[in-house]
């Protein structure tokens, strides 16, 4: 291991993480620097978190000052951001109320409470609610049942029941799944798929999974904790089909770092939960309600959304001159995603290029084997999105040459 790389296993925390043997000490904008001083281009953002990238001089100092007064007070009592980044998502969504909650497993596990208020309060004694092929939503008990990943459901059965699983994009797969069925009361998917590979639910789809729900009187549900947030150059993947879901989970990019989860809810959905229907310790914190507001308020201050079609326009056609021969032999199989939201597959697994990246100063991870995900900071410029390029794509050709 050469020399900017240190030990960083410890016999003290749990072995859950496959980690790379760096520890990184400090970031500013799409750049961070390991504890011995190299630096790196970060196109992983914390896995599509740090929305403003590290060190943005404008939310630095709006959560110091919130340090400075109130970090928790508990949901006890009133918390006036709640309410300000409450109707800010409501005026971006379309849509009506929101809970707020930490990460976007407890979003994910809220989106599934509801849908089975919703089928109890119709009389529907055992509610069904239909998920996807690849899908990730969590690693609790429910949202790893309702997770499409064999791998990382092993070892953890039962599943919690109630689940009706479907590939993507298939309306008529849909329809006999759910054919005859009282019971089923959702739909459940992520807009694009993160973990499952950088998947896209087509626009056509969306549209007609929304009329369906509309016709059977179901909730349309869609995760958004990965592709929202203005990841895809909307504020919400889904708004590219021109749709608004009943409920709607996020995280990640909301609070640019800070944890911080929320549930937004349409009105079949918005009133479903009552006063100890669900609840949270230290969702809706006064530091994670104020990380919510500013990084909404800077996002629109600085064009983030503009910026990240623009750079991920400009990211995908860089990746695809630099892999023309590749894609045309097909050993990279295809370049697709949205904004600054991209897999690039390959043929074969390629989990090693994770580290190799990393020793040539660049973070990306690899999902489902054989994707190479890039979902770096919205602020990311055209000429970082080159340097992307320049260190990964001769990776890339080295790796698929030692496979041959």
């Amino acid at each position: 291991m050469t020399a900017p790389f240190i030990e960083a296993a410890s016999p003290h925390v749990m072995a859950t993480y496959g980690r790379v043997p760096i520890a990184l000490s400090h970031g500013q904008g799409c750049r961070v620097w390991d504890v011995n001083g190299k630096q790196y281009l970060d196109a992983l953002g914390g896995i599509a978190v740090n929305t403003l990238g590290h060190n943005h001089p404008k939310l630095v100092p709006a959560l110091q000052d919130q340090l400075s007064k109130l970090i928790h007070t508990s949901n006890y009592y009133h918390v006036p951001n709640q309410e300000v980044l409450a109707k800010k998502l409501v005026e971006l969504s379309g849509m009506s109320n929101v809970f707020f909650c930490s990460t976007g497993l407890e979003a994910n596990e809220a989106a599934l409470k509801l849908a089975r208020k919703f089928g109890h309060d119709k009389g529907i004694e055992r509610p069904e609610i239909v998920v996807y092929e690849k899908a990730f939503h969590g690693r609790s008990i429910a949202t790893l049942s309702a997770t499409g990943n064999p791998k990382i459901q092993a070892g953890f059965g039962p599943l919690v029941e109630g689940f009706i699983r479907v590939p993507l994009n298939n309306m008529d797969s849909l329809r006999a799944a759910t054919a005859n069925n009282p019971n089923v009361v959702a739909v459940f998917f992520e807009a694009i798929q993160g973990e499952g590979g950088i998947h896209a639910m087509h626009l056509d789809y969306l549209k007609a999974v929304r009329q369906l729900c509309d016709e059977r009187d179901w909730l349309l549900m869609i995760d958004e904790v990965q592709c929202g947030m203005g990841r895809t150059g909307k504020w919400f993947a889904h708004q590219w089909a021109g749709i608004t879901p009943d409920v709607m989970p996020l995280a990640k990019g909301l609070g640019s770092g800070v944890p911080i989860g929320a549930v937004v809810a349409g009105p079949k959905a918005a009133n479903l939960f009552q006063v100890g229907n669900h609840g949270t310790t230290f969702g809706g914190n006064p530091l994670a309600m104020r990380a919510g507001v500013e990084t909404i308020r800077i996002m629109e201050e600085e064009g983030l959304l503009d910026n990240a079609t623009r750079v991920g326009a400009h990211l995908v056609a860089a990746l695809t001159q630099a892999l023309k021969s590749e894609l045309a032999a097909g050993s990279v199989k295809e370049i697709r995603g949205q904004g600054l939201m991209l897999g690039i597959e390959l043929a074969k697994p390629c989990a090693a290029l994770v580290g190799q990246a990393a020793s040539k100063g660049l973070l990306i991870s690899v999902t489902a084997d054989s994707v190479i995900r890039l979902v770096p900071p919205l602020i990311m410029s055209a000429v970082e999105a080159d340097e992307v390029v320049s260190i990964l794509c001769p990776l890339i050709k080295q790796l698929i040459a030692e496979q041959a």
